[in-house]
């Protein structure tokens, strides 16, 4: 049918332009963030393509979605502006008559974003905690590089090398400042070796001095060493958020305590916004010809951010035990698919609100 064709047509193009540009949007934007957490030694440098590889395909599905929603609003608000929607209209066709083709295009599209978000979503989480960690739970000596101040995995103390030898568990000038229990130490030494005792590794520090700072007591120690031990690779907590972000569905289920519901809560939610807004996306759009395309854009915009806000917030209602998740589901999402309903029912009928205010205040007027 050439009505649904050409609505078919230009929903492609618009939706491949707008995808294209949100992806190298949010690529550029995700490029800076990754380099700033390389440059504070939270990832590996040699890995940032890769951690920046995995986040954009973990986001893909809010990318996706909102491509779609604006592809729908961009091409029904430039049918409304060039009249094409009025001729349309004339010929017996109706606002209502494009939800079909818009769900035919949505539908291969919608199934790739429940993918993304059900599965990609926790899958690229668990990679790129493993890259993390993995670059986390390397020693400090490992971390430190000559001439250069690092932070420890821990992040309680600061290493300085001035030089290493030959060997990668040997180094000169060592500096190490920490804090551990409420205490402030200095400690610098002429060498430094790593040794083994048991599972535990501990730098060894030659020919120093170490300077412990009681901020509570005010008092300050100088001690002088010819030998002092520090343990180095501790291993930070991992926390709960992390491991239901990155658990696939059916191990959430599994295990249904609050925080792996909300976790899942937020997950279908994408997906059911998904679709809400394939229908909002079609009843939204209204342009008069003299006005511009300017106010359907601010709305479709202004009614996207509002609803996947709501559906972040679900997922804390669902995690912190106030909310079931089915009730949840039902009680954001419902209304935003009678509100689309709605919509497509108002544009269908043509109905001019000012128009029905208007008879309803001179009505009341007359009869008084």
């Amino acid at each position: 049918m050439l009505f649904h064709s050409t609505f078919r047509s230009e929903l492609t193009r618009y939706f491949w332009a707008t995808l294209v540009v949100l992806v190298s949007i949010v690529m550029t934007v995700l490029l800076i963030r990754t380099l700033g957490q390389a440059s504070r030694g939270n990832i590996n440098p040699a890995e940032v393509s890769l951690v920046l590889g995995y986040t954009v395909l973990g986001n893909m599905h809010t990318i996706i979605t909102l491509s779609l929603y604006i592809a729908s609003v961009a091409t029904l608000s430039r049918m409304y502006a060039d009249s094409e929607m009025v001729i349309w209209q004339s010929s017996g066709k109706s606002s209502a008559g494009l939800v079909k083709p818009a769900l035919l295009f949505a539908a291969p599209v919608l199934l790739v974003v429940a993918g993304l978000a059900l599965v990609v979503w926790p899958w690229t989480n668990a990679q790129t905690r493993e890259i993390r960690d993995r670059y986390e739970k390397r020693g400090d000596l490992e971390r430190v590089k000559p001439g250069q101040f690092q932070e420890s995995a821990s992040g309680n103390r600061v290493f300085f090398i001035d030089k290493q030898s030959l060997s990668d568990v040997e180094g000169t000038h060592v500096f190490i400042a920490a804090q551990e229990k409420g205490l402030q130490t200095i400690t610098s030494a002429q060498a430094g070796k790593v040794e083994f005792k048991g599972e535990d590794r501990y730098l060894i520090l030659k020919e120093g001095q170490r300077i412990e700072i009681n901020p509570l007591k005010n008092e300050i120690k100088v001690i002088e060493f010819k030998q002092h031990g520090a343990k180095l690779g501790e291993t930070p907590l991992e926390l709960s958020e992390m491991e239901a972000q990155s658990a696939m569905p059916w191990d959430l289920l599994n295990n249904p305590v609050p925080f792996n519901l909300g976790e899942l809560t937020w997950r279908i939610g994408l997906v059911l916004g998904a679709f809400n807004l394939v229908l909002l996306g079609v009843a939204i759009p209204y342009v008069n010809p003299r006005t511009g395309r300017t106010g359907s854009l601010v709305m479709a915009m202004l009614t996207f951010f509002i609803y996947y806000n709501l559906i972040n917030v679900s997922r804390n209602a669902v995690a912190s035990g106030q909310w079931g998740m089915p009730s949840m589901l039902f009680i954001l999402h419902a209304p935003v698919t009678v509100l689309g309903l709605i919509g497509l029912w108002w544009r269908s009928e043509q109905i001019n609100l000012l128009q029905i205010l208007r008879q309803i205040f001179t009505f009341k007027r007359g009869a008084a």
